[in-house]
């Protein structure tokens, strides 16, 4: 869901070619101290403004000695200290990394070869927003307000990463994470998704339309029994434990530059980030529960055996072949991918698994008149097998979703004063869901401290991805200052 402007290099890239020829140890530490106030509009004179909640922070350090680096980055904000005192309920799933690190790896220089291993955020493919080729950091969408950041949002991942730059022109890279964790959604309050919240729900209905189909005239003697039973069911499910080394996740990508364009290509061997829910054993629950009132005593009915009902929440596993393309052509910086995701499920008829699919984006940016810069961005996937999508959610993890998912981002933005202000505005719009997400924003530097007045505004259907936060749109008023 991410999306907007991201650099390249971060970390300490930008000073990486100095380090095998400079010997001499050096540390150096830096960071950001933010004051800010941010209001959701909605609930404007209902809210407690904590100052714990008003004053965060980062902290980095890095140090430099001959062929080797280390760096470690920290975000310092009483959500993220907070998981230290398990008081997110993100602690109980598997693989978990707190959010407080942001990164923290070393870095060895051999020759023309780089190898990274921590905890890192890595970023693949050429588009400005997520593109399909980023697959190696899952995302933070446990509140939306910062999704224009993607550096920001991103989950830093333990990791090997080893890159050849093989002529000056061309590089290698390949990429090893020992276990997988998936996108970070909130369980409860204003952030949780209405898809994960209405599960018991979507259970419920499913199980009662599977009763029409099988026992038809019995549907109204099941739909008596089970209300009766349904406030006492539970069909949450706990996420995979994904720590191991069954779950490793690989990949390799080469880039090179050819005459005007910029092309890569890579394969990723991993898991799909978003979890999918499905409820096997309805049938024999079905079965179960006629047979044991066969014949019906209302003074001993039965109820039926929850424990034939089996929730499953599992990530879907593929194969990503891709490639990706960046020219300036007519005026227009142009930037590219396609890629092929190849499922566990090559038939489309395994409702546990999602279906192969294919995603593309394409996007540019440009200089318009008055000073102003457009970047324009299209990103969309599109299900294979789409026909053999069924219809009960619970059966088919697909049921009821779109063969094809398509956003565009749009950002505008202008800069005055010597470049010390700058105005703009970024518009994010799901065109199958008919909703979006418009965030203005005027941000003040001057040296080392900025300021910023920016807003958030979710519109649309209700019942889309971003739509269903149309009460969190909020306000925000900032003032940070870097060392």
């Amino acid at each position: 869901m991410g999306n907007g402007i991201h650099a390249q290099d971060f970390g300490f890239d930008e000073d990486a070619g100095e380090k095998a020829s400079s010997p001499a140890f050096s540390v150096k530490v830096g960071g950001e101290i933010t004051i800010e106030l941010s209001p959701y509009i909605h609930e404007f004179d209902k809210q407690t403004l904590l100052l714990k909640d008003m004053i965060s922070g980062k902290l980095n350090f890095k140090a430099t000695g001959g062929n080797i680096d280390a760096y470690a980055a920290f975000n310092l904000n009483a959500d993220s200290i907070g998981e230290l005192w398990n008081e997110s309920p993100q602690l109980s799933e598997p693989n978990y990394t707190p959010l407080i690190i942001d990164e923290a790896f070393l870095r060895g220089y051999i020759g023309p070869v780089t190898m990274e291993a921590g905890l890192r955020k890595l970023t693949w493919g050429k588009a400005d927003s997520l593109g399909p080729l980023d697959v190696i950091n899952p995302l933070d969408y446990t509140d939306l307000r910062n999704m224009t950041d993607i550096q920001a949002v991103k989950i830093a991942r333990p990791l090997f990463h080893v890159s050849w730059d093989m002529n000056g022109f061309s590089k290698l890279e390949g990429v090893f994470i020992p276990n997988f964790a998936g996108h970070r959604f909130a369980r409860e309050g204003r952030w949780a998704p209405a898809q994960y919240a209405i599960m018991t729900e979507t259970a419920e209905t499913a199980i009662l339309d599977r009763a029409s189909q099988r026992y038809p005239l019995y549907a109204p003697f099941i739909q008596s029994m089970y209300s009766q039973a349904a406030d006492s069911s539970d069909f949450s499910s706990e996420y995979s434990d994904t720590s191991t080394l069954e779950y490793f996740q690989t990949g390799l990508r080469f880039t090179a530059t050819a005459g005007p364009a910029d092309i890569g290509v890579q394969y990723f061997y991993g898991n799909l980030f978003r979890p999918d829910f499905t409820l096997a054993g309805i049938d024999d629950f079905l079965d179960d529960l006629v047979i044991g009132n066969s014949p019906f005593n209302p003074l001993d009915p039965y109820f039926g055996n929850p424990d034939l009902l089996s929730p499953q929440l599992k990530y879907s596993r593929y194969h990503q072949i891709g490639i990706d393309y960046a020219q300036v052509l007519f005026t227009l910086n142009v930037r590219s991918e396609l890629a092929i995701h190849l499922t566990e499920d090559m038939q489309g008829d395994d409702g546990s698994v999602r279906n192969p699919f294919i995603g593309w984006s394409l996007g540019f940016d440009r200089d318009l008149f008055w000073g102003i810069n457009a970047n324009i961005q299209c990103n969309e996937t599109i299900r294979l097998f789409n026909d053999k999508i069924g219809d009960n959610p619970v059966l088919d993890c697909e049921a009821g979703t779109d063969a094809t998912a398509t956003r565009l981002t749009l950002r505008l933005s202008k800069k005055f004063f010597r470049d010390e202000l700058e105005s703009k505005v970024t518009c994010i719009w799901d065109i199958e869901d008919s909703d979006g997400y418009i965030i203005p924003a005027l941000t003040w530097t001057i040296d080392n401290m900025s300021a910023e007045l920016s807003a958030g505004i979710f519109t649309g259907k209700e019942n889309g991805e971003l739509g269903q936060y149309w009460e969190n749109s909020f306000v925000r008023l900032g003032l940070k200052f870097s060392f």
